[in-house]
C-alpha cells in the first residue's frame, strides 16, 4: 500500500483513517490520495496556471526584498553605527 519511505506513508495512512472515520459516520464519500506533487488530471493549462502563478509570486516578492536592505543600510549610516566585529 506504501513504499518504505515515511513520507510517502503518511498521506496513506491518513487517507486510511479518514476514510474508515467516514464509513463509520455512513458517509458516502471518500479522499482520494495521490503521489504527484498537484493532481492536474492530465490538464497543462492548470500546471501553466499554477507555474506562472508561483513566478508572478517570486518576482514581486524579489523585487520587495532589496529595499529593506537598502533602509537598513541608511539606517545605519544616520546614527553613524560602525562593525568592527
Amino acid at each position: 500500500m506504501c513504499s518504505l519511505e515515511p513520507i510517502n506513508c503518511f498521506p496513506v495512512l491518513v487517507n486510511i483513517l479518514s476514510n474508515t472515520f467516514l464509513r463509520l459516520h455512513n458517509s458516502t464519500e471518500r479522499l482520494r490520495v495521490w503521489s504527484q506533487l498537484f493532481y492536474t488530471g492530465g490538464n497543462g493549462e492548470l500546471t501553466n496556471y499554477i507555474f506562472f502563478g508561483l513566478f508572478t509570486y517570486l518576482l514581486v516578492l524579489a523585487a520587495g526584498l532589496p529595499p529593506l536592505f537598502a533602509i537598513s543600510s541608511v539606517e545605519d549610516y544616520k546614527v553613524k553605527s560602525t562593525s568592527w566585529g
